[in-house]
């Protein structure tokens, strides 16, 4: 296998994991396609000298779709759920973005004090209500994020696998 091959391989799985936790980067598919890869153009076989089959990568890709639509739904769930409003959502989004730039710890706060600002400003919420609608933004997306991280993370493990 070409050294090439494994170095975009493994690049896309790191990638992929890192994408799970930073918005912007789609992380679960960028870790499918280092599977992709590995089918492709590695022929890459497991310990057991068994090559990765087109429904193994099949399997992969339907469970990369779901996980990317349970992370687009879930932290809405969340929201709504404890009484939050689309406000809150956007807010939480918004703290997310903007918390990126002082990570790990602006993102939770970036997102717990977007959601909250959001429904205290915007919505009139008092101030439990908003911290109730924050913190349900804040565990959907601990939600969303941590079903990512065991996605890549599965998928890095299998690439990792088929490497040999």
């Amino acid at each position: 296998m070409s050294i090439v091959i494994i170095i975009l391989a493994v690049l896309a799985g790191i990638i992929g994991i890192a994408g799970s936790i930073l918005p912007g980067l789609p992380g679960p598919p960028i870790s499918w396609a280092g599977l992709l890869i590995l089918h492709i153009w590695g022929n890459g076989t497991n310990a057991a000298g068994n090559p990765m089959t087109t429904k193994f990568l099949l399997i992969w890709l339907a469970i990369t779709i779901v996980v990317c639509i349970i992370d687009y739904v879930v932290p809405a769930y969340f929201t709504r759920v404890t009484g939050g409003s689309k406000a809150a959502g956007r807010g939480a989004i918004i703290g997310l973005i903007v918390g990126m730039f002082v990570p790990p710890v602006g993102i939770i706060l970036g997102t717990l004090g977007g959601a909250f600002l959001a429904e205290f400003l915007v919505s009139r919420k008092n101030g439990w209500e908003s911290t109730k609608s924050a913190v349900g933004a804040l565990l959907g997306f601990f939600f969303g994020t941590g079903i990512k991280l065991i996605a890549s993370g599965l998928m890095m493990y299998y690439i990792i696998v088929f490497l040999k």
